[in-house]
């Protein structure tokens, strides 16, 4: 891919999803065959945030069709930290549960970081527990957060090979930034993370092959920002009110950095679909592994 678009190519993350959860379906069989049972998915969410209700009910969805276990706990805004660490120690040991996820942001009286550590390391699917973290940044197998994961899966599915590119991310999250940058130097790309306090941020997001956004400011990215002929994954879902609609639109001003790029997601229907694609999937490694481990299954 050298040549520069007249359009560029949508790189469709319901196609990437479809074809992760096809392959994640005839490996489920398999473990039903197996093991005589299904792998199972709890979800907690705490509070009332609209856009955690709507990914809940996403992945929830997804459970059924691909034939997953499910739970969802929705708790109550004002559910102390003690609650949701107990609700956690009881799935960690629920023999019927192979993966647990915490539905961010929690409210504020809640620490994240308390939260995400009493997660058992072998249940942990959105790869954030610190243990997952550090064989991440040892190129260790382990259970990768689904986001990054989902990225790479995108870059995968259309054959971009990044080796040698200049890729940069904007944003430093541990849920996002900070976990992909791995991933892509692993597949030798060189990488920059670019974020609120960063100088000329605009000017180097224009040094990008590569340019990811993961910021949540809708609209932020103009061509301004991008290269000629980039590659642009916007991982930001963004909700705005225009002519007295909603609607959901990415880190990217579409239509208008689509007219200088080689190739870009669409939002919706780019890495959102294919996050929780990856969700199902680690769900399912999480199972296979626990089937190796019979001293972690729990009561």
């Amino acid at each position: 891919m050298n040549i520069m678009a007249t359009k560029p190519l949508i790189l469709n993350g319901r196609s990437v999803a479809g074809e992760v959860l096809k392959n994640t379906v005839s490996e489920i069989e398999l473990f039903k065959l197996q093991n005589k049972r299904i792998p199972g998915l709890a979800v907690i969410l705490v509070g009332d945030n609209p856009a955690s209700h709507t990914y809940v009910k996403n992945k929830e969805i997804a459970t059924k069709n691909i034939g997953i276990y499910s739970e969802v706990h929705r708790l109550q805004e004002h559910t102390s930290e003690n609650e949701v660490i107990s609700l956690i120690n009881s799935l960690n040991l629920n023999p019927k549960i192979d993966g647990i996820l915490v539905q961010l942001p929690l409210p504020i009286h809640i620490k994240t970081e308390k939260v995400i550590n009493s997660i058992d390391p072998d249940k942990d699917v959105d790869g954030l527990h610190p243990y997952n973290l550090g064989n991440l940044m040892r190129g260790q197998k382990t259970l990768t957060p689904c986001t990054p994961q989902g990225v790479i899966e995108i870059l995968n599915h259309y054959s971009i090979n990044i080796s040698g590119l200049s890729a940069v991310i904007i944003g430093r999250s541990t849920l996002v930034g900070k976990p992909l940058s791995i991933l892509l130097l692993e597949k030798n790309a060189t990488v920059t993370i670019a974020h609120s306090k960063t100088d000329n941020i605009q000017e180097i997001a224009r040094s990008a092959d590569l340019l990811i956004s993961a910021i949540g400011k809708p609209k932020l990215i103009t061509k301004n920002w991008v290269k000629p002929n980039a590659i642009i994954i916007d991982v930001g879902i963004n909700r705005i009110h225009e002519n007295n609609a909603s609607r959901l639109v990415g880190d990217v001003d579409y239509d208008n950095a689509s007219s200088i790029c080689q190739a870009i997601t669409p939002v919706p229907g780019g890495v959102g679909p294919v996050t929780i694609a990856m969700l199902m999937a680690n769900t399912l490694k999480a199972a296979q592994q626990r089937e190796t481990k019979p001293a972690n299954r729990g009561a």
